[in-house]
Protein backbone atom coordinates (compact mmCIF):
# COMPACT_ATOMS: atom_id res chain seq x y z
CA UNK A 1 0.00 0.00 0.00
CA UNK A 2 2.81 2.43 0.77
CA UNK A 3 4.41 1.87 -2.62
CA UNK A 4 1.07 2.46 -4.36
CA UNK A 5 0.45 5.67 -2.44
CA UNK A 6 3.94 6.96 -3.22
CA UNK A 7 3.45 6.15 -6.89
CA UNK A 8 0.08 7.93 -6.85
CA UNK A 9 1.55 11.19 -5.52
CA UNK A 10 4.61 11.05 -7.80
CA UNK A 11 4.81 13.52 -10.72
CA UNK A 12 2.95 12.50 -13.86
CA UNK A 13 6.06 11.98 -15.97
CA UNK A 14 7.55 9.67 -13.32
CA UNK A 15 4.38 7.59 -13.21
CA UNK A 16 4.29 7.32 -17.00
CA UNK A 17 7.95 6.29 -17.07
CA UNK A 18 7.36 3.68 -14.37
CA UNK A 19 4.40 2.18 -16.24
CA UNK A 20 6.36 2.10 -19.50
CA UNK A 21 9.27 0.31 -17.84
CA UNK A 22 6.93 -2.25 -16.23
CA UNK A 23 5.11 -2.88 -19.52
CA UNK A 24 8.40 -3.31 -21.39
CA UNK A 25 9.71 -5.67 -18.73
CA UNK A 26 6.50 -7.72 -18.92
CA UNK A 27 6.71 -7.94 -22.72
CA UNK A 28 10.38 -8.97 -22.62
CA UNK A 29 9.57 -11.66 -20.05
CA UNK A 30 6.38 -13.04 -21.59
CA UNK A 31 7.19 -12.84 -25.32
CA UNK A 32 9.71 -15.75 -25.35
CA UNK A 33 7.07 -18.03 -23.82
CA UNK A 34 4.42 -16.87 -26.28
CA UNK A 35 6.84 -17.27 -29.20
CA UNK A 36 7.77 -20.76 -28.01
CA UNK A 37 4.09 -21.69 -27.78
CA UNK A 38 3.03 -20.68 -31.27
CA UNK A 39 6.32 -21.81 -32.84
CA UNK A 40 5.67 -25.32 -31.55
CA UNK A 41 2.57 -25.38 -33.78
CA UNK A 42 4.59 -24.80 -36.98
CA UNK A 43 6.46 -27.34 -39.15
CA UNK A 44 10.25 -27.27 -39.09
CA UNK A 45 10.59 -25.62 -42.54
CA UNK A 46 8.24 -22.79 -41.60
CA UNK A 47 10.16 -22.17 -38.35
CA UNK A 48 13.43 -21.83 -40.27
CA UNK A 49 12.02 -19.59 -43.01
CA UNK A 50 9.79 -17.38 -40.86
CA UNK A 51 10.97 -17.72 -37.24
CA UNK A 52 8.89 -14.85 -35.79
CA UNK A 53 5.75 -15.23 -37.90
CA UNK A 54 2.55 -16.79 -36.61
CA UNK A 55 1.79 -20.33 -37.86
CA UNK A 56 0.01 -20.42 -41.21
CA UNK A 57 -1.75 -23.70 -40.41
CA UNK A 58 -1.44 -24.46 -36.67
CA UNK A 59 -1.05 -28.16 -35.93
CA UNK A 60 -0.35 -30.32 -32.89
CA UNK A 61 1.60 -32.80 -35.01
CA UNK A 62 4.87 -31.78 -33.33
CA UNK A 63 3.46 -32.70 -29.93
CA UNK A 64 2.27 -36.11 -31.10
CA UNK A 65 5.59 -36.91 -32.78
CA UNK A 66 7.66 -35.61 -29.86
CA UNK A 67 5.62 -37.61 -27.35
CA UNK A 68 5.92 -40.88 -29.29
CA UNK A 69 9.39 -40.56 -30.84
CA UNK A 70 11.08 -39.11 -27.77
CA UNK A 71 9.43 -41.30 -25.15
CA UNK A 72 8.32 -38.20 -23.27
CA UNK A 73 5.68 -40.16 -21.39
CA UNK A 74 8.33 -42.28 -19.67
CA UNK A 75 10.55 -39.23 -19.17
CA UNK A 76 7.66 -37.31 -17.58
CA UNK A 77 6.99 -40.23 -15.24
CA UNK A 78 10.65 -40.34 -14.24
CA UNK A 79 10.72 -36.59 -13.59
CA UNK A 80 7.66 -36.89 -11.36
CA UNK A 81 9.26 -39.77 -9.43
CA UNK A 82 12.63 -38.04 -9.02
CA UNK A 83 11.08 -34.70 -8.11
CA UNK A 84 8.37 -36.06 -5.81
CA UNK A 85 10.58 -38.35 -3.73
CA UNK A 86 13.45 -35.85 -3.54
CA UNK A 87 11.15 -32.99 -2.53
CA UNK A 88 9.40 -34.95 0.23
CA UNK A 89 12.71 -36.33 1.53
CA UNK A 90 14.34 -32.89 1.52
CA UNK A 91 11.37 -31.37 3.32
CA UNK A 92 11.36 -33.97 6.09
CA UNK A 93 15.13 -33.98 6.63
CA UNK A 94 15.38 -30.17 6.57
CA UNK A 95 12.63 -29.70 9.16
CA UNK A 96 14.12 -32.42 11.38
CA UNK A 97 17.60 -30.90 11.15
CA UNK A 98 16.24 -27.41 11.81
CA UNK A 99 14.36 -28.68 14.86
CA UNK A 100 17.52 -30.27 16.24
CA UNK A 101 19.79 -27.31 15.55
CA UNK A 102 17.35 -24.70 16.84
CA UNK A 103 15.86 -26.39 19.91
CA UNK A 104 18.39 -28.96 21.16
CA UNK A 105 21.05 -27.49 23.48
CA UNK A 106 24.25 -29.17 22.25
CA UNK A 107 27.61 -27.47 21.76
CA UNK A 108 28.25 -28.51 18.16
CA UNK A 109 25.00 -26.97 16.85
CA UNK A 110 26.86 -23.88 15.59
CA UNK A 111 29.43 -26.08 13.85
CA UNK A 112 26.75 -28.03 11.97
CA UNK A 113 24.99 -24.79 11.04
CA UNK A 114 28.27 -23.48 9.68
CA UNK A 115 28.84 -26.76 7.83
CA UNK A 116 25.46 -26.49 6.10
CA UNK A 117 26.29 -22.89 5.19
CA UNK A 118 29.52 -24.08 3.58
CA UNK A 119 27.44 -26.59 1.65
CA UNK A 120 25.82 -23.71 -0.21
CA UNK A 121 29.18 -22.92 -1.82
CA UNK A 122 29.66 -26.43 -3.23
CA UNK A 123 28.70 -26.64 -6.89
CA UNK A 124 27.66 -29.73 -8.78
CA UNK A 125 30.50 -29.32 -11.29
CA UNK A 126 33.10 -29.31 -8.52
CA UNK A 127 32.17 -32.75 -7.19
CA UNK A 128 30.59 -34.48 -10.18
CA UNK A 129 33.67 -36.62 -10.98
CA UNK A 130 34.27 -38.04 -7.46
CA UNK A 131 30.52 -38.44 -7.03
CA UNK A 132 30.31 -40.44 -10.26
CA UNK A 133 33.22 -42.67 -9.19
CA UNK A 134 31.61 -43.23 -5.79
CA UNK A 135 28.29 -44.24 -7.38
CA UNK A 136 30.09 -46.63 -9.74
CA UNK A 137 31.82 -48.36 -6.81
CA UNK A 138 28.66 -48.80 -4.72
CA UNK A 139 26.52 -49.77 -7.71
CA UNK A 140 24.13 -46.82 -7.91
CA UNK A 141 24.72 -46.04 -11.57
CA UNK A 142 21.57 -46.55 -13.70
CA UNK A 143 19.31 -46.56 -10.65
CA UNK A 144 16.71 -44.05 -9.54
CA UNK A 145 18.26 -44.00 -6.07
CA UNK A 146 21.54 -42.86 -7.61
CA UNK A 147 19.75 -39.78 -8.92
CA UNK A 148 17.54 -39.04 -5.93
CA UNK A 149 20.32 -39.12 -3.31
CA UNK A 150 22.39 -36.31 -4.97
CA UNK A 151 19.17 -34.34 -5.47
CA UNK A 152 18.49 -34.43 -1.74
CA UNK A 153 22.12 -33.85 -0.72
CA UNK A 154 22.57 -30.70 -2.79
CA UNK A 155 19.16 -29.29 -1.85
CA UNK A 156 19.48 -29.81 1.90
CA UNK A 157 21.80 -26.89 2.82
CA UNK A 158 19.47 -24.21 1.44
CA UNK A 159 16.34 -25.92 2.77
CA UNK A 160 17.84 -26.39 6.24
CA UNK A 161 18.86 -22.74 6.52
CA UNK A 162 15.40 -21.59 5.39
CA UNK A 163 13.73 -23.92 7.91
CA UNK A 164 16.20 -23.00 10.65
CA UNK A 165 15.37 -19.30 10.51
CA UNK A 166 11.69 -20.16 10.92
CA UNK A 167 11.92 -22.85 13.60
CA UNK A 168 14.05 -20.55 15.77
CA UNK A 169 11.03 -18.25 16.03
CA UNK A 170 8.76 -20.95 17.47
CA UNK A 171 8.45 -20.20 21.23
CA UNK A 172 10.40 -22.54 23.46
CA UNK A 173 7.51 -22.42 25.92
CA UNK A 174 5.39 -24.53 23.57
CA UNK A 175 8.02 -27.25 23.46
CA UNK A 176 8.56 -27.11 27.22
CA UNK A 177 4.81 -27.44 27.81
CA UNK A 178 4.70 -30.49 25.55
CA UNK A 179 7.64 -32.04 27.45
CA UNK A 180 5.87 -31.42 30.76
CA UNK A 181 2.83 -33.25 29.38
CA UNK A 182 5.06 -36.24 28.66
CA UNK A 183 5.53 -35.84 24.89
CA UNK A 184 8.64 -37.33 23.33
CA UNK A 185 10.78 -35.43 20.84
CA UNK A 186 9.31 -37.44 17.98
CA UNK A 187 5.80 -36.51 19.07
CA UNK A 188 6.78 -32.86 19.47
CA UNK A 189 8.22 -32.84 15.96
CA UNK A 190 5.15 -34.31 14.25
CA UNK A 191 2.46 -32.70 16.41
CA UNK A 192 3.99 -29.27 16.99
CA UNK A 193 6.94 -28.37 14.75
CA UNK A 194 5.53 -29.71 11.47
CA UNK A 195 2.08 -28.02 11.75
CA UNK A 196 3.56 -24.70 12.89
CA UNK A 197 6.12 -24.80 10.07
CA UNK A 198 3.49 -25.25 7.35
CA UNK A 199 4.06 -21.83 5.70
CA UNK A 200 7.82 -22.21 5.38
CA UNK A 201 7.41 -25.89 4.47
CA UNK A 202 5.27 -24.82 1.51
CA UNK A 203 8.01 -22.42 0.42
CA UNK A 204 10.68 -25.11 0.74
CA UNK A 205 8.55 -27.62 -1.20
CA UNK A 206 7.97 -25.20 -4.08
CA UNK A 207 11.64 -24.23 -4.35
CA UNK A 208 12.74 -27.87 -4.13
CA UNK A 209 10.21 -28.91 -6.77
CA UNK A 210 11.42 -26.27 -9.21
CA UNK A 211 15.10 -27.10 -8.63
CA UNK A 212 14.62 -30.85 -8.98
CA UNK A 213 12.33 -30.59 -11.99
CA UNK A 214 14.87 -28.52 -13.93
CA UNK A 215 17.90 -30.61 -12.95
CA UNK A 216 19.82 -31.98 -15.92
CA UNK A 217 23.39 -33.00 -15.09
CA UNK A 218 22.82 -35.78 -12.55
CA UNK A 219 20.37 -37.69 -14.73
CA UNK A 220 22.48 -37.13 -17.83
CA UNK A 221 25.64 -38.54 -16.21
CA UNK A 222 24.34 -41.13 -13.75
CA UNK A 223 21.91 -42.86 -16.13
CA UNK A 224 22.54 -44.36 -19.54
CA UNK A 225 19.25 -46.21 -19.97
CA UNK A 226 16.52 -44.37 -21.85
CA UNK A 227 13.94 -45.76 -19.43
CA UNK A 228 15.55 -43.73 -16.60
CA UNK A 229 15.95 -40.39 -18.37
CA UNK A 230 14.08 -37.36 -17.04
CA UNK A 231 12.19 -34.84 -19.15
CA UNK A 232 14.99 -32.21 -19.40
CA UNK A 233 17.40 -34.89 -20.65
CA UNK A 234 14.89 -36.41 -23.06
CA UNK A 235 14.31 -33.01 -24.69
CA UNK A 236 17.95 -32.78 -25.79
CA UNK A 237 17.61 -35.74 -28.16
CA UNK A 238 15.88 -33.51 -30.72
CA UNK A 239 18.97 -31.30 -31.09
CA UNK A 240 21.86 -32.91 -32.97
CA UNK A 241 25.04 -31.61 -34.58
CA UNK A 242 23.85 -32.15 -38.14
CA UNK A 243 20.08 -31.79 -37.83
CA UNK A 244 17.89 -29.92 -35.36
CA UNK A 245 14.18 -30.66 -35.29
CA UNK A 246 13.01 -27.26 -34.09
CA UNK A 247 9.33 -28.15 -34.11
CA UNK A 248 9.84 -31.27 -32.01
CA UNK A 249 12.23 -29.45 -29.69
CA UNK A 250 9.83 -26.56 -29.14
CA UNK A 251 6.91 -28.92 -28.52
CA UNK A 252 8.92 -30.93 -26.00
CA UNK A 253 10.02 -27.71 -24.28
CA UNK A 254 6.40 -26.64 -23.89
CA UNK A 255 5.58 -30.04 -22.40
CA UNK A 256 8.52 -29.63 -20.03
CA UNK A 257 7.71 -26.14 -18.76
CA UNK A 258 3.93 -26.49 -18.45
CA UNK A 259 4.08 -28.46 -15.15
CA UNK A 260 6.33 -25.77 -13.66
CA UNK A 261 4.02 -22.96 -14.78
CA UNK A 262 0.93 -24.74 -13.46
CA UNK A 263 2.68 -25.60 -10.19
CA UNK A 264 3.74 -22.01 -9.64
CA UNK A 265 0.29 -20.64 -10.55
CA UNK A 266 -1.29 -22.93 -7.97
CA UNK A 267 1.17 -22.30 -5.15
CA UNK A 268 2.67 -18.83 -5.72
CA UNK A 269 0.61 -17.40 -2.82
CA UNK A 270 2.11 -19.98 -0.45
CA UNK A 271 5.58 -19.11 -1.77
CA UNK A 272 5.18 -15.40 -1.02
CA UNK A 273 3.48 -16.09 2.31
CA UNK A 274 6.23 -18.47 3.40
CA UNK A 275 8.98 -15.96 2.64
CA UNK A 276 7.07 -13.21 4.45
CA UNK A 277 6.40 -15.22 7.58
CA UNK A 278 9.95 -16.55 7.59
CA UNK A 279 11.25 -12.98 7.59
CA UNK A 280 8.90 -12.01 10.41
CA UNK A 281 9.97 -15.01 12.46
CA UNK A 282 13.59 -14.05 12.05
Amino acid sequence: MQYRSRLAIAPLHWRISAYIIMVLFTLITVFPLVWLGYSSLKPNAEIVQHPLALPQAPSFDNYVRAWTMGGLGTALENSLIYTGIATVSTLFLALAAAFGLAKFPFKSAKFFTWAFSVGLMLTVHAVIVPLFLAEVRIGLINTRLGVILPYVAFDLPMSILIALSYVKGIPDALIESAEIDGAKYRQIFWSLIVPLSAPVAATMAILSFLRHWNEFLFVFIFTTKKALKSLPVAITQFAGRQNIEYGLQYASLVIGIMPMILFYMLFHRQLVKGFGEGALKE
